[in-house]
């Protein structure tokens, strides 16, 4: 069977995400670098994702954008430990918290928080502090509520490892380089071991 094909950087959480499904897995995969902001728009790479984003992936004479599908295709395809829960109703709270990743996470706990306080200053540039405070409190509502999807688990959807935790692991690691972060975390130890265990079972040297 053809070896799949990666296409993004990876300095992408979204990229960072399948690489670790795929490191689950254990399937090898080739990795082919495009930088979002300068190949974005290509021709070439507009054929693989039609909103010119990362990543896309190619395995055979099958394609697919956007990360949540691409990780449950390698998951589903490929031999290896199971990813997914078996039940629906399991299966239904990691796509739950996939969801919050996506949908509110990412845009206040890694564009708001990390790249406010790393990044911006970085790149010479002031902090935006209200766009600061306005993250802080969406974030806030977002680790309350990946606390609470499996309260007395493991990991953030059950007891095993699953989609849900390969997808959150890059966000997090980005998101706890902030200053704010420390003072976000407290009162949520649960989050705290999860993130603990995430980072020294789940991610090979250099992905995260």
């Amino acid at each position: 069977m053809n070896e799949p094909i990666v296409y993004g950087a990876s300095y992408s959480v979204y990229v960072r995400a399948v690489r670790l499904t795929l490191w689950a897995k254990a399937i090898p995969c080739t990795c082919i670098d495009v930088d979002v902001w300068t190949d974005g728009r290509s021709p070439e790479h507009l054929a693989r994702h039609p909103f010119g984003r990362i990543p896309a992936f190619q395995h055979g004479d099958l394609r697919l954008y956007e990360t949540a599908p691409i990780c449950r295709y390698v998951d589903e395809a490929f031999a290896g430990p199971c990813l997914q829960p078996a039940s629906p109703a399991a299966r239904a709270v990691v796509g739950q918290a996939i969801s919050i990743m996506d949908n509110y996470a990412y845009r206040s706990l890694v564009w708001g928080v990390y790249f406010e306080r790393v990044e911006a200053p970085r790149r010479g540039r002031t902090p935006d502090n209200d766009r600061i405070k306005a993250a802080r409190e969406l974030g806030a509502v977002c680790l309350r509520a990946l606390d609470s999807l499996a309260p007395k688990a493991s990991w953030l959807a059950g007891d095993q490892p699953s989609l849900a935790d390969f997808h959150a692991a890059p966000m997090f690691n980005l998101f706890l380089q902030a200053p704010d972060a420390a003072a976000m975390m407290q009162g949520r130890p649960r989050l705290a071991d999860w993130w603990e265990r995430a980072r020294t079972q789940l991610a090979p040297a250099g992905v995260l």
